[in-house]
């Protein structure tokens, strides 16, 4: 695994950990940063050593039947999960970046139980008052950040399947979001929604088209 100390200096100093302290470790990951809509999602989790879980990683790496399924056993066998998000509104005030920091940062902060450690998937980390990693690649290689990522992915599909229902014309129950041709087409055509990402370069240029 490797890690990384956070140099950001809007975020607090993390140290990389070269012991381990005994007790709960958390595992934090987020779905939603790339997307041109929607909220940015992040999930904490801390898994259960005496209930494991078999089956658990990467949540891209996974078919979306087997993200499901998953989604409920991580409910049902972690010790304790939270899952929060930053707003579009968020998103356009702060960047993405910190925005998503933000999410991660509500996550931990709202498990029922307090973490020792906390492991964080990527190369940056939220400010928390916890000693706190950032492992490159970790929704891979660490399971209670394997199922974070399946709880922020999958809360954040069904996220975009019910904004569907309310602006069918964009093909939000596909693209999930993201900048497909499909996507660019219908932002070009209808102008962006409500829930569309101001800040993001392809939203802007789809509002100045659609005056």
């Amino acid at each position: 695994m490797r890690s990384k100390k956070s140099s950001s200096p809007l975020l607090i100093e993390q140290v990389s950990l070269n012991w381990h302290p005994p007790g709960l470790v958390a595992g934090v990951d987020e779905a939603g940063r790339g997307p041109l809509a929607g909220p940015v999602v992040a999930a904490a989790v801390i898994l259960d050593d005496q209930n494991p879980i078999a089956g658990l990683a990467d949540s891209k790496a996974l078919t979306a039947a087997k993200r499901a399924k998953l989604y409920d056993e991580i409910r049902a066998k972690a010790l304790c999960f939270c899952i929060a998000e930053a707003s579009v509104l968020e998103i356009d005030q702060i960047n993405i970046l910190q925005a998503t920091m933000l999410a991660m940062r509500r996550a931990v902060v709202g498990l029922r139980l307090k973490p020792v450690r906390v492991l964080v998937d990527g190369n940056r980390l939220p400010p928390l008052d916890v000693p706190a990693e950032a492992i490159v690649k970790g929704d891979a290689l660490v399971q209670a950040i394997s199922a974070a990522s399946i709880l922020a992915k999958v809360t954040r599909d069904r996220w975009c399947v019910t904004l569907h229902e309310q602006y069918p014309q964009y093909g939000f129950d596909a693209h999930k979001g993201y900048g497909t041709a499909a996507h660019l087409a219908a932002l070009t055509a209808h102008g962006a929604c409500p829930e569309h990402r101001r800040s993001f370069a392809p939203v802007a240029q789809a509002g100045l088209l659609s005056r």
